[in-house]
């Protein structure tokens, strides 16, 4: 009998820790008591994206997203929509219209989703990432087929070149032509490398792509392993993404059985192979000098570059990485052409950019977005606006690599240049939404803590340089500040942007200059008035007795 309707699941990591796993089975046993087990198909997909809507469903060909599902809805669900074909209109999915109607819109209505551009999550809620078959039938392997018979692999760096495709990872560094410099390298072992080592504070966007389609990544490695002539190649996950972690391991031994990783890959003369290596959680196994330390069995330490990994990385051998978004946005470059990629985006940045959208903001969860996107687009008709009428103060970029932006920057364009310009980075993906009850003083305190916390402690001005900073943050947050504290806190963080050994301490205090720049008024106010705007610094709230106090002692015991 044929399938007629199929209901996906959404077993991203969010949803997974909502029961969406047992709601799969309740459909499962639902559908076998009404008969249907034949007709239906249950699956479990990847994140949809929407993770304020969790647990998610979506039942096709009709399209209806069911939000906030409980195993208890499982069975009305099958009774009125999978067998009468009435949708059940309590849990389905509304939007305001113009005229402030709520009205159901089908998944790709969903203003979420209308402005979204989806290529490196181009399967993520959509395939099973248990089934190869599945990658397979959404072009899954079909652009290393290309590769393999109809392309060198100069005409494939070349494509990628074209493509004007830069790292995702937060530097944005030419793909083409970081792939162009170790491809030059005649020696015969060389390695590929994915960085999945995400690290950022609010950022899951790696975790996605491997979770929900994990064969575009092992496809990709595959390709720019052809390209510069490398056979072996690690995936570097940290273990603190077991959902990541499984169905990578799994879609690895599938690629095997299928032929699609070993020896004589298409039956011709390349071999490749890979496997997964598990990060202990240390944010500096994100800088890819570090990263390369770890696989060898060494801490997770930077080293001095020059020698740059693509002359000399993994075992002091030609070494090329890439971030987990970067790679899923290859096979689709090399079967729709460099042409059609560069056509989306802006002149320096082509392409899409994924982001995790989170904080103070209605619509939190992970989006895909063209490269040019205003973050006015971003956070109030992808987001949702802030939650509760609130004021919108700023939105971290970049995580405690980036920096804080201000309403004034909201009809910039997101692009790698523009929010360098602006005292930020594009990073990873991490994009977090403040609002007016935010301090940003403690905003900058809270990354510059992590950054603490994180530092290998190689290089003084990192080790010494960002505890000194934060320092001087706890004090001014304690009503202990001086003006010539704020003097020293930019005068420490230019300091170290010049002077740290890696990328993560160079840009550790970029958090606390972008708040220093733009929130200035609030250091005075904790320095001078001994006040904190947003309440939020306890030893600067101050509390009085009212003409309506009772005399309860309430307060006292408190």
């Amino acid at each position: 009998m044929a399938i007629r309707t199929e209901i996906i699941v959404c077993g991203g990591t969010g949803c997974m820790s909502s029961n969406s796993k047992d709601i799969k089975n309740e459909f499962e046993k639902q559908l076998k008591a009404l008969g249907l087990e034949n007709e239906v198909n249950v699956i479990m997909s990847g994140c949809f994206g929407l993770c304020e809507k969790g647990p998610v469903v979506v039942v096709y060909p009709d399209t209806i997203f069911y939000a906030h599902m409980t195993v208890k809805d499982v069975e009305e669900i099958c009774r009125e929509h999978i067998l009468k074909g009435r949708v059940v209109e309590r849990k389905a999915y509304r939007e305001a219209t113009e005229d402030d109607v709520m009205k159901i819109k089908k998944f790709r209505e969903i203003n979420f989703y209308a402005k979204q551009k989806r290529v490196a999550l181009r399967n993520c809620g959509m395939i099973n990432p248990f089934d190869i078959k599945e990658s397979i039938g959404h072009d899954g392997y079909l652009a290393l087929g290309k590769v393999l018979t109809e392309m060198t692999p100069q005409q494939v760096i070349d494509e990628i070149s074209k493509s004007g495709l830069r790292g995702r990872g937060g530097a944005g560094f030419p793909t083409g032509l970081k792939w162009s410099l170790a491809a030059k390298n005649d020696v015969k072992q060389k390695y590929m490398i994915c960085n999945a080592d995400e690290g950022d504070p609010g950022a899951f966007m790696d975790r996605a792509v491997l979770e929900g389609d994990p064969h575009s990544v092992i496809e990709a490695m595959a390709i720019a392993g052809y390209a510069i002539g490398a056979s072996q190649g690690y995936v570097y996950v940290r273990a603190e993404y077991p959902l990541a972690v499984e169905r990578l391991n799994f879609a690895i031994k599938q690629a095997y059985e299928y032929g699609l990783l070993g020896k004589h890959i298409f039956g011709t003369e390349f071999s490749f192979d890979l496997e997964a290596r598990l990060g202990a959680g240390a944010f500096v196994c994100g800088e890819e000098t570090a990263l390369m330390a770890s696989i060898e069995g060494e801490r997770g330490m930077p080293r001095n570059k020059p020698p740059f990994p693509a002359n000399c990385g993994l075992w002091q051998k030609p070494t090329i990485i890439n971030n987990v978004e970067t790679l899923a946005n290859v096979p689709q470059i090399i079967l729709k052409g460099a042409e059609w990629f560069a056509s989306i985006g802006t002149e320096k940045s082509k392409g899409t950019k994924v982001f995790a959208l989170g904080g103070k903001i209605n619509n939190t969860g992970l989006l895909e977005i063209p490269m040019g996107t205003t973050l006015r687009e971003v956070i109030y008709e992808i987001g949702g606006g802030i939650p509760k009428g609130k004021a919108f103060k700023a939105v971290q970029t970049g995580g405690p690599s980036g920096g804080c932006l201000t309403a004034k920057h909201l009809d910039t364009p997101i692009d790698y240049d523009n929010l360098v310009a602006l005292g930020s980075m594009m990073g990873s993906g991490g994009m977090i939404v403040m609002d007016e009850d935010n301090c940003m003083v403690d905003v900058a305190r809270f990354f510059l803590e992590f950054t603490v916390d994180e530092s290998c402690g190689k290089c003084t001005p990192c080790r010494e340089g960002t505890r000194r900073m934060l320092e001087i943050l706890e004090k001014i947050t304690q009503g202990k500040g001086t003006m010539e504290d704020l003097d020293e806190l930019r005068d420490l963080a230019n300091t170290i942007k010049d002077s740290a050994l890696c990328g993560l301490g160079q840009t550790a205090p970029n958090p606390v200059l972008s708040t220093l720049n733009n929130f200035y008024d609030e250091y005075v106010a904790h320095v001078k008035d001994k006040v904190c705007p947003a309440g939020v610094c306890k030893a600067l709230i101050k509390y009085y007795i009212t003409d309506a106090c009772k005399g309860c002692g309430l307060c006292k015991k408190n």
